[in-house]
């Protein structure tokens, strides 16, 4: 009896016409084959050579087609293939000695990307929850813990029952607040007292010298 395995889902983006050569481009594609795409994406950050930058926007194309078009789980994804193929070549030249001419070539390539679900998770599983399935659980929890109808009836019951008229008592462990103490009154700040000068030093008085009238005669 032959059965026919399921088709895998794959979802691919292509960037065609690339200005890198392809040889240097398939020296980073074959490091991310075979990967989950958090890996790839680690693998394209880390890496030196010109041709990550490129390659990492064709896997971010692809991550975003499985999103958008298959509603997927980029995260749950791997790099089921990856290939580099051969584009167009420009050609240009240069002068060189002797009045000769050289070639320069400028060469392009396509790069593919294919991304499949882990293997072991079926595109169910790594498909992303919708709405309904996201507030199932939450529909189950509220559910149980709804009370049955025989349980309200009887909690309106109880709240219909008048209460017996009972007159608070008194707690004897409360005390009459304290009546505030009045805030004594400030001390009047005492005047600066004056500073003491000191008294100037008298000054000396000149001796008079008496003459005789000899002396004014002469």
């Amino acid at each position: 009896m032959s059965t026919v395995a399921p088709e895998r889902l794959e979802v691919r983006a292509v960037a065609k016409w690339v200005r890198i050569s392809p040889r240097k481009a398939r020296l980073v594609v074959d490091h991310i084959r075979g990967r989950t795409v958090p890996e790839a994406r680690t693998v394209l950050v880390f890496t030196t050579r010109a041709a990550a930058r490129e390659i990492e926007k064709v896997l971010r194309s692809a991550v975003a087609n499985a999103e958008a078009n298959h509603g997927l789980v980029g995260d749950r994804l791997m790099v089921s293939a990856a290939h580099v193929d051969d584009g167009l070549i420009i050609k240009r030249w240069k002068p060189r000695a002797r009045g000769r001419v050289a070639r320069i070539k400028k060469r392009t390539c396509h790069i593919t990307i294919k991304l499949a679900p882990v293997d072991g998770v079926s595109a169910a599983a790594a498909a992303r929850p919708t709405v309904e399935e996201r507030e199932a659980p939450v529909r189950e929890t509220e559910s149980a813990g709804a009370p049955t109808p025989e349980e309200q009836a009887a909690a309106t019951a109880v709240v219909a029952e008048p209460e017996a008229d009972v007159e608070p008592e008194a707690d004897a462990a409360t005390e009459p607040e304290p009546e505030p103490e009045p805030e004594p009154e400030p001390e009047p700040e005492p005047e600066p007292e004056a500073e003491a000068t000191e008294p100037e030093p008298e000054k000396p008085k000149r001796r008079r010298i008496r003459r005789s009238k000899k002396d004014e005669e002469e």
